[in-house]
């Protein structure tokens, strides 16, 4: 989707840089934001803690209820995708 969005946009990200931390993604407040995702699949309780903390003080609540939602977004696609048996590409499969 911001693959797509960004062709109407004229902005341009790098996606290996979001999967790798390897490059800045071109995502606004990736640093900030990343964190906070990474957070929400896989971290501890307090590191949540922690970096829902950072998005609200630097970037302000709106912007922490908007990358909640979009993190809830996905989860939510990846999970109706599962329920109806929709198969894995090849690439992502691994």
């Amino acid at each position: 989707m911001l693959g797509a969005s960004g062709k109407f946009s004229g902005d341009t990200y790098d996606f290996a840089g979001v999967m790798d931390g390897s490059a800045s993604a071109g995502v606004s407040h990736a640093d900030i934001l990343l964190p906070f995702a990474d957070a929400t699949i896989g971290g501890s309780a307090d590191g949540l803690a922690r970096a829902r903390q950072a998005v609200a003080s630097q970037l302000g609540p709106a912007a922490l209820i908007d990358a909640a939602a979009v993190i809830g977004g996905f989860d939510g696609i990846t999970r109706v995708a599962d329920a109806t048996g929709i198969p894995l590409d090849a690439r992502v499969a691994g």
